[in-house]
């Protein structure tokens, strides 16, 4: 895939995870015979349980990672999944959680004791994973999150059985420091969303800008309401005339925080995390607000992928055109929906079973490359996209448009 050069650490930490997974997988050893689990209504099925934001505040980033695992449960029940000496269907069990932490946690029990699911998926928003964590983590249950914040997969200890996709804040603001700084800019302003999204961006760009000599000058937290104005909030991140605003969030926000400080007056650049990438953001509506933005993204986003012949570039190409038959159009977004059926599925084919602990197992060793990006799980680590997979995009005549 084509991206940003891969600094030094990156290949060593990736190396070094490369290692421990090799050793640790050589050392499973394993007779031919399933360890017991939850009983399921069919046994050549692989059962996934995915609680999602179909609707409310998070649907603009649930509904694309719906569409995304049924193209892709479509794909790989073309052929079944080879699981030990079955060939296995996959069957998706979805809820809509409504954007609600308490529904998601609500879905998390009945999928996991009731429909006696073999992983679980889902949570786009923070708050919505996070209500899902405890119960997985109880039940026994891998769950891989689409949510982006520090507290998921950590302390490790308390989250053996959590998974995560989405670019750590921490390299997302590694990227954007420099970008920031590369424009001239040297005061900066923060608008964050409330929650364990934004609390996340708050303490990973501080540190970031601060590495590139680049003053943060002022950060404002977005109200929590789902209809709130937002333009106080901005005029109060603009009150120190920044050279640039920095808007930490997940879509529907993000663009509505950018048309906020359009209507207040600010015209000075505007700058996005990953969060930001979904149809809403490219709106009819906020499309004059968010024209000339730059958002650091995993390189899924770039057009120019669809060119690329690997097998993660062919799985791309083919999501794409999938997508483009059943919705009409495709303008861009990370199918995390897609890689987490993959690396369940890549999961169960490897550990020959569909048991819960020994798809947490293979979940925790897998070196691999996705749809939406590169993943190098291990036993020290269980979430994060790699660094090497993110790029910098602006938004140029209403589209995205890889910059770097």
């Amino acid at each position: 895939m084509a991206g940003p050069a891969v600094e030094a650490w990156t290949l060593s930490r990736r190396g070094l995870l490369a290692a421990v997974a090799t050793t640790l997988l050589a050392a499973c050893g394993r007779d031919d015979q399933d360890p017991v689990g939850p009983p399921g209504p069919d046994a050549r099925e692989l059962v996934i349980g995915a609680s999602l934001e179909l609707t409310g505040p998070g649907q603009a980033l649930g509904v694309l990672q719906e569409r995304a695992l049924k193209i892709t449960v479509d794909k790989l029940n073309e052929q079944g999944v080879p699981v030990g000496n079955l060939r296995r269907t996959v069957r998706l069990v979805v809820r809509d959680n409504a954007s609600e932490p308490r529904l998601a946690a609500q879905h998390a029990t009945e999928l996991a004791t009731r429909e006696n699911v073999h992983a679980l998926i889902g949570g786009c928003l923070a708050e919505t994973s996070l209500a899902i964590i405890p119960i997985a983590q109880q039940q026994q249950v891998p769950f891989i999150s689409f949510a982006a914040a520090d507290n998921l997969t950590v302390p490790l200890a308390q989250r053996t059985y959590i998974f995560k996709l989405t670019p750590d804040a921490r390299d997302v603001a590694r990227a954007l420091a420099p970008l920031i700084r590369s424009q001239g800019f040297e005061r900066v302003g923060l608008l964050a969303t409330p929650g364990a999204h934004g609390d996340s961006g708050v303490r990973a760009l501080t540190a970031a800008l601060k590495a590139v000599d680049v003053d943060l000058v002022k950060v404002t937290r977005l109200p929590r309401a789902e209809n709130a104005d937002y333009r106080p909030a901005a005029r109060k991140v603009t009150d120190p005339d920044p050279d640039a605003v920095v808007i930490w969030g997940t879509a529907p926000f993000s663009g509505t925080a950018a048309r906020a400080l359009r209507q207040t007056g600010y015209e000075g650049r505007i700058f996005f995390d990953a969060g930001a990438v979904a149809e809403d953001t490219l709106s009819e509506t906020n499309a004059p607000a968010v024209e000339g933005a730059y958002v650091v993204h995993p390189a899924s986003l770039n057009s120019s992928s669809l060119t690329n012949t690997s097998t993660a570039g062919l799985d791309r190409r083919d999501f794409v055109y999938r997508y483009i038959h059943l919705y009409g159009s495709f303008s861009g977004f990370a199918p995390y929906g897609a890689d987490a059926l993959r690396l369940i599925v890549n999961a169960a084919r490897l550990g020959k079973s569909v048991d819960r602990g020994w798809l947490r197992a293979y979940l925790g060793n897998q070196i691999t490359e996705g749809i939406a990006g590169a993943y190098a799980f291990a036993p020290i680590r269980h979430g994060g996209m790699e660094p090497d997979s993110l790029g910098v995009f602006t938004v140029v005549s209403g589209s995205w448009s890889r910059v770097s």
